[in-house]
């Protein structure tokens, strides 16, 4: 095993360890911090709306699958091609049925977290996620720098302009130098 991915791994399970010692009680507010990092409206929003896309549009992948979807939000959050916050990235385009970034947010369904269990797991990677300092995305490798994904069972006209980064689950990770 290489040696960052052992190393997150054991971050990951601390993280989780913390969280399920925590035991459902109310997020903490991020503590104010001075950095050249996005300036978020809300921790538990952002951490709300984290969780619904990586629930809706990953839960049955691996939680390193989870875990890179995350990043592709953040990611997303980070470059000035897109919204300023998680939930404006999530739900960029939601108005627009079927041509939203993420399908579940304009699919008209009923966004409900019916698998209590998934829902949990949704929100510690999302925590985790979300404070992943450098040194954590740097044991990701290549593919942390993701901005794109979709499901290996489709190709959507975009993936051809993309440059691929990995593939994680049934997930197709992509970043792009260009935009």
């Amino acid at each position: 095993m290489h040696r960052p991915f052992a190393a997150a791994i054991l971050i990951a399970i601390a993280a989780f360890s913390a969280l399920a010692r925590a035991n459902a009680a109310p997020l903490p507010e991020k503590p104010e911090i001075a950095t050249e990092a996005p300036t978020y409206r809300s921790y538990n929003k952002e951490i709300e709306c984290l969780t619904a896309a990586i629930y809706f549009e990953a839960r049955g992948e691996p939680v390193r699958g989870q875990n890179m979807v995350a990043q592709v939000v953040l990611n997303r959050v980070a470059s000035s091609f897109y919204p300023d916050t998680v939930c404006d990235v999530v739900y960029q385009n939601a108005h627009r049925k079927n041509a939203c970034q993420f399908s579940f947010a304009c699919d008209d369904l009923a966004d409900e977290f019916n698998e209590r269990a998934a829902h949990r797991m949704a929100q510690k990677i999302a925590v985790f996620a979300f404070n992943c300092d450098d040194a954590c995305k740097a044991s990701r490798g290549d593919i942390a720098q993701s901005t794109h994904y979709h499901a290996d069972y489709v190709a959507p006209f975009w993936s051809k302009k993309l440059q691929k980064t990995g593939k994680v689950g049934s997930h197709i990770f992509y970043y792009t130098a260009s935009m």
